[in-house]
């Protein structure tokens, strides 16, 4: 399946507001696997005593799980649809923009091998924060940059990181950063062929690309 877009409804790029929103259904509408299909751990909780979570979006959620399986420390990701109204929605709902939800990465790790700050450092870099409902060709509410923080330490770390790597931005001539740093809302889990989608087609679309400018961690992690 391309996610190349063409053509887009200007419709697709405004949030549904809540009663607008479709209305879903009580239970997951299919199966996700229990396991990783490249680290071999759990998908869901309950996860081991001292493994931390965090929730990304960051555009397309095929490359963006890649980047975060990949690094030491991480105990488990999955890819899923967070912070909208529909209950247990489908990829087609999610992509109709009719939902709310963005496409959001869930980053179990250790923050004895790696910080929430380091974690940020490569959502801030990999992806470009200042294009709103899109990212490149992918347009969409479901495409939008968010930070959805599991605490209120997590809360602090990434307003003060947005901060931060908002003024490297500008310095750099960039615009201004439209990610949005929000409350964990509910994390429905993608149908089983998006979970770690490249690693299972490697040569497999991901179109997220960086800034070039480097986020800088602070030294609290």
């Amino acid at each position: 399946m391309s996610r190349l877009i063409t053509m887009v409804q200007p419709a697709k790029t405004r949030m549904p507001e809540a009663d607008d929103a479709l209305p879903g259904r009580d239970a997951p509408a299919f199966e996700v696997p229990d396991t990783h299909a490249v680290l071999g751990t759990p998908l869901k909780p309950p996860f081991p005593e001292g493994i931390e979570t965090a929730y990304f979006a960051l555009g397309c959620f095929w490359g963006a799980e890649r980047l975060f399986w990949q690094l030491d420390g991480v105990y488990t990701t999955a890819v899923g649809y967070q912070n909208g109204f529909t209950p247990n929605p489908t990829y087609d709902e999610v992509c109709s923009g009719h939902t709310g939800h963005a496409e959001a990465v869930l980053v179990a790790f250790d923050p004895e091998k790696i910080t929430y700050g380091e974690l940020l450092k490569v959502f801030f870099e990999e992806h470009d924060p200042t294009q709103g409902m899109r990212q490149g060709n992918d347009v969409g509410t479901q495409y939008r940059s968010g930070v959805y923080y599991a605490n209120e330490e997590q809360r602090e770390v990434a307003e003060m990181m947005l901060r931060s790597y908002s003024e490297a931005l500008q310095a750099s001539g960039l615009g201004q950063v439209t990610t949005e740093i929000k409350p964990a809302g509910p994390f429905y889990y993608a149908e089983e062929y998006h979970q770690q989608y490249l690693h299972k087609v490697p040569n497999g679309y991901c179109g997220l690309t960086g800034t070039g400018v480097s986020c800088q961690v602070p030294d609290a992690g």
